[in-house]
């Protein structure tokens, strides 16, 4: 037999009622295998087990592969790098986003230019299903989400090499309206090298293979807010 331990996250932790598990998986068991299995034993999670992305030891999984010895896996709905020479920040973060501090760990003395993106709580939505959020509840997993921010920061690196530093950072935790979320930041000497583009590019990749969450609680109830991409396995 093989032990290995299951963690569960986003609307599958509500589903199965904890967080992590420990499991006994025949030998050779793959994904597929691991799906049946959770299903039979919480059937609330048979509905939706089918669709849950899979990571095992931090990397995406997919139905046919096999599952090693003593793995990790996390089981989470679809999310909402190699060593650089330039300065890079990648965190997942209860604390306030400090914008200065992170300025400072990614700027040389030859940079001139720097753009900054910021994600807020939206108190009110207007388009699509207009609603009101009392806040949101931010999860992740954090060794794997990090990084996977360190292989944004590699794909940012290698459509615009003029990009001297990076930063990433998620806040998690109950959030109120007009708090920032997240902040994606690129430097470089010039602000007509792609620092624009980049640091859009940063967050669009984020909420496609970072596995973050985030539930919102409004006053006609909660929702877990689940994307559609669903990660390759190049991803």
């Amino acid at each position: 037999m093989n032990p290995v331990r299951v963690l569960f996250f986003a609307a599958y932790r509500d589903l199965a009622q904890q967080s992590a598990l420990e499991l006994e998986l025949a030998d050779g068991a793959n994904v597929a295998d691991l799906r049946q299995l959770l299903a039979e034993r919480f059937p609330a999670l048979a509905k939706s087990i089918p669709t849950a992305l899979v990571a095992i030891n931090k990397e995406y999984a997919f139905d046919q592969d096999r599952i090693p010895e003593q793995a990790e896996i996390a089981i989470f709905p679809p999310v909402s790098g190699g060593e650089s020479d330039f300065p890079e920040f990648f965190a997942i973060t209860e604390d306030a986003l400090d914008l200065d501090a992170l300025l400072e760990r990614i700027t040389l003395s030859s940079t001139g230019a720097a753009c900054v993106f910021t994600g807020m709580v939206r108190g009110q939505t207007e388009r699509d299903q207009p609603h009101e959020t009392v806040y949101l509840e931010y999860q992740a997993y954090q060794p794997m989400a990090e990084a996977k921010m360190r292989q944004v920061a590699a794909e940012i690196r290698q459509c615009w090499s003029a990009v001297q530093g990076i930063a990433i950072v998620q806040r998690v935790g109950r959030l109120y309206p007009r708090t920032p979320t997240v902040l994606i930041a690129c430097t470089a000497a010039h602000r007509d090298t792609g620092v624009f583009e980049a640091a859009r590019y940063g967050i669009d990749r984020l909420k496609e293979i970072v596995p973050v969450w985030k539930k919102e609680v409004g006053p006609k109830g909660e929702e877990w807010v689940e994307g559609d991409y669903i990660p390759k396995r190049d991803d």
